[in-house]
């Protein structure tokens, strides 16, 4: 209350400061004599330049410049009360400006400074119950759309409006309609009742769905909030956009109240619960399960949920170890479909020394289909996180780690078809970095031994300083300062790259290498030498081994695992994402070592 009456001037009228000068001259006190002096001197500067009353008419004139008199005129020597003549009169404080003005300038303030606003006064009050106010902050803090009636949601057409249920007994399915209309909704209760107490949850966060993960985006859609699950298209159509489903929504019901429901099932919205967990989780839940089940049984919806996720059946899919995951997937994601947890992702900030845009792609990766992974930088190495993942690999894991200290330079074309040559160059790289990294172990081993004969005991110490640091390599860490010369070229290749890429040059896949999807790009911009991770069943045995990481432009990229003899092609996802970004570099790599936490 105090801070809105000093931000709006108000609290101490000009009456009142009259009776306080009145009361303090009792007193002696100065400040009396000083604003009383000052009034005359503006009245005799503005005299003067108005030119219809000069100090000895004893008339104080108004002007622009004074803003401390409204509607009475100036007090002359004398007493007597004279009225101004040059302009209109001046307000002193905010209560007595135009309630066109109070608009704009509410309108300026953050939603939540202006109930204080309203305790001011009556006028106030009533100022702020005006739609413009109301209508501003929607838009401006939380990106809503300029019109409430205007369905439209940014980024999906108007027959996505309409998400389809489908009823394997009518070949047509049927729609339901996600975004219903709500004329009677006003901006001030959307925002007091909907934006504002679930403003938490807006943004990206991933679902805890054991190995598989997720990309689920909350955002406000018209008069919604809606949390959808974000896809990655059909594999391997690598290139197509994302497909999205929605999992809850929250809007307005005439009580004023907010109201949240599941769309998960193929029954329509029904009731279900959002809960805060803690800071940056949270979790929902399906108050009617019952909307998820199929008439056909588990068998019907299998069906359902294979045509959905994979866009085939059952039948078209020849490779048995592929149904074998396919069915596992059905069965271990169907038991969270009435109760989820979500904890928040960041998307990584950009810096000046990337080599390019970081963010989230679509990648291939073979049986498993298609995954998304988030690509960020971190001085002179490139990371690729998965979101998404598998039995094998799960997500949160760092599925990729590019040395972009090491480039590879590209043979001809003839000799790029061999994967005996590719390989050879590889691998050269990666016993130069192995040798790098033991001799980096040994001297940290070493100087920890010293330093810890006295306190450990000798020889324990130092074993278990060498393990920690292999541990860390193992991991993908760059090579330590024993090559000064090394990590001078790194940093000077690093700004060359992404200030001025290189001209694209001919690229081909070597023969021997699968590939999931034959349409690649044929010219890269540039290769460096990385290591992909690899595990057996339930994240057993897992490795990195040695790759090449190729750059074919700001939104493609590939990684040739030589190991599997297999082509991972990655596509950037275009979506635009509200309220995604980390706040900073150090909040985000925090946020990459609880992920993996998460899935470890």
């Amino acid at each position: 209350m105090a801070v809105c009456a000093r931000l709006c001037g108000v609290g101490q009228s000009r009456r009142c400061r009259r009776r306080q000068r009145h009361n303090q001259q009792d007193q002696g006190s100065d400040s009396d004599m000083d604003e009383e002096e000052g009034e005359r001197i503006v009245g005799q500067r503005q005299g003067n330049v108005g030119g219809g009353g000069g100090p000895e008419s004893g008339v104080a004139t108004a002007g622009p410049s004074d803003a401390c008199e409204y509607g009475s005129g100036h007090v002359n020597r004398g007493g007597s009360l004279s009225r101004t003549s040059t302009g209109p009169p001046h307000p002193q404080s905010l209560v007595e400006l135009p309630p066109e003005l109070l608009v704009e300038i509410f309108s300026l303030l953050p939603g939540t400074a202006l109930p204080n606003v309203a305790l001011v006064c009556k006028k106030f009050r009533q100022i702020l119950n005006t739609e413009t106010i109301w209508r501003r902050r929607c838009i401006k803090e939380f990106g809503m759309k300029e019109d409430l009636r205007k369905m439209e949601v940014g980024g999906v057409s108007s027959r996505d409006l309409y998400v389809k249920r489908v009823n394997p007994r009518v070949k047509s399915g049927r729609f339901m309609k996600l975004l219903p209309d709500y004329e009677h909704m006003d901006y001030r209760d959307v925002y007091t009742h909907l934006l504002h107490p679930y403003r938490h949850i807006l943004g990206l966060w991933q679902p805890d769905i054991g190995p598989y993960g997720g990309l689920l985006n909350v955002v406000v859609d018209g008069m919604f909030i809606i949390g959808w699950m974000y896809l990655p298209p059909h594999d391997p159509r690598v290139e197509d956009p994302m497909r999205r489903r929605p999992l809850f929504r929250i809007h307005m019901w005439e009580s004023k109240k907010a109201t949240v429901e599941c769309m998960y099932g193929h029954k329509g919205p029904h009731k279900g619960d959002i809960q805060t967990v803690k800071k940056d989780e949270f979790s929902t839940k399906c108050n009617q399960t019952d909307h998820h089940r199929m008439p056909g049984g588990r068998q019907e919806e299998f069906r359902t949920w294979l045509e959905e996720e994979w866009g085939r059946t059952l039948e078209e899919i020849f490779h048995e170890h592929m149904q074998e995951l396919i069915l596992m997937k059905f069965i271990y994601t169907s038991q969270y479909d009435n109760c989820l947890t979500y904890r928040r992702i960041y998307l990584p900030p950009l810096m000046p020394s990337d080599l390019l845009q970081p963010g989230l792609f679509k990648g291939t990766y073979g049986s498993h289909g298609l995954e998304i992974v988030m690509l960020s930088f971190h001085g002179t190495s490139a990371r690729a996180t998965k979101l998404t993942g598998d039995p094998n690999v799960p997500a949160g894991q760092l599925t990729l780690d590019v040395d972009l200290s090491r480039p590879v330079v590209l043979p001809d074309l003839e000799q790029q078809r061999q994967i005996e040559e590719l390989s050879r160059l590889v691998l050269g790289v990666h016993e130069e970095v192995q040798r790098e990294v033991e001799q980096q172990a040994k001297g940290g081993s070493a100087a920890v031994s010293g330093a810890a004969v006295g306190a450990c005991g000798g020889a324990g110490g130092g074993t278990e300083a060498m393990d920690v640091d292999h541990g860390a390599c193992s991991d993908g860490c760059q090579p330590g300062p024993s090559s000064s010369s090394s990590s001078s070229t790194s940093t000077t290749t690093t700004t060359t790259t992404t200030t001025n890429l290189p001209e694209a040059q001919p690229f081909v896949l070597p023969l021997g290498v699968m590939a999931r999807n034959e349409v690649y790009p044929r010219t890269c911009r540039k290769c460096f030498y990385g290591t992909g991770l690899i595990a057996g069943h339930g994240f057993t045995s897992p490795e990195r081994t040695p790759g090449l990481f190729v750059l074919f432009d700001e939104d493609r990229f590939g990684f040739i695992w030589l190991e599997l003899k297999s082509f991972s092609l990655y596509s950037r996802l275009t979506d635009h994402l509200a309220h995604a970004h980390a706040p900073n570099m150090e909040r985000f790599e925090a946020m990459l070592q609880n992920m993996q936490s998460w899935t470890s």
